[in-house]
């Protein structure tokens, strides 16, 4: 009987599975299936004249989006969104239910890869700074595509807010995520910066900042406190020099993550910095 047993066990091992049980259900037409419902959205790809290159964009609707709705939407804007776009946006659904977040197109800025061949974060995200060679120093031709290029075309084909955008960085995303705050205050609402690394480039994320003619505009950096110790440094030094500021265009909210990673906990750092602007009485 046992031998028996053994044998049946084997030959399941070598039978092969039907391909009506494995293959995932497919439309009429033989069509892929739908993204899951917590991605679902849209996705386009847009290339920028003055970089040279180009960028996939990924779309996320927020629960119950219609495109002809009269109401509009926070939108998110993601950089490094090849990581984090799948990553926090969809757990934006599970901050809405459980923290009563309002829910929001998030807009996922990404490259197509990994691969330093199409991967150019090195170069968007670096500000101007000693020893930065002007031809990496990408930022300001990068926030010019956001701002002339891509918020242009998200707010003239989805139902985006345009007086509530916010954007999200991690590291040297969060790096350029300062750089935005302080050269111009107003293109976003609110902003999230997750464990910035700010050097080099440094100098110019400390220049006085840009005038502002919106007011309530918010700024959160995030620090995990299992970072590496001299990017905690980085973020108090930029924290200390601003939080003395009188003039700063922003409220601004510089917060330690507790047991906090440097990438692992970009959602809990999403989820504290989006708390805290949409908040009814943010700390100040």
């Amino acid at each position: 009987m046992r031998l028996l047993i053994g044998l049946l066990w084997l030959l399941s091992l070598s039978t092969p599975v039907s391909a009506q049980a494995i293959d995932p259900a497919r439309r009429a037409d033989g069509a892929s299936p739908e993204t899951p419902a917590a991605l679902r959205g849209d996705y386009f790809y847009i290339r920028s004249d003055e970089i040279g290159r180009g960028y996939h964009i990924h779309v996320r609707y927020p629960e119950g989006y219609g495109p002809a709705a009269e109401r509009t939407w926070p939108t998110v804007y993601l950089t490094d969104g090849d990581s984090l776009f799948p990553i926090l946006a969809a757990n934006h659904l599970f901050l809405h239910y459980d923290d009563g977040l309002p829910e929001a197109l998030v807009v996922g800025i990404a490259y197509g890869g990994f691969d330093p061949s199409v991967n150019r974060r090195n170069i968007d995200f670096q500000s101007p700074g000693a020893g930065v060679e002007p031809s990496r120093a990408g930022a300001a031709a990068f926030q010019r595509f956001l701002k002339a290029d891509l918020i242009p075309l998200i707010e003239r084909r989805y139902r985006s807010d345009p007086t509530r955008r916010v954007l999200f960085g991690q590291s040297r995303g969060g790096a350029f995520v300062l750089y935005s705050a302080v050269t111009d205050p107003d293109l976003f609402w609110g902003r999230i910066a997750s464990n910035p690394s700010v050097t080099p480039g440094l100098e110019s994320l400390v220049e006085t900042a840009a005038p502002s003619g919106q007011p309530n505009l918010g700024l959160v950096v995030v620090s995990g406190t299992r970072d590496r110790a001299d990017l905690q440094a980085e973020a108090a030094q930029w924290l200390s020099e601003w939080e003395a500021r009188p003039e700063k265009p922003w409220r601004l909210f510089g917060v330690m993550l507790d047991g906090g990673t440097h990438a692992a906990d970009a959602p809990a750092a999403y989820r504290l910095g989006m708390n805290w602007l949409f908040g009814p009485d943010p700390a100040p």
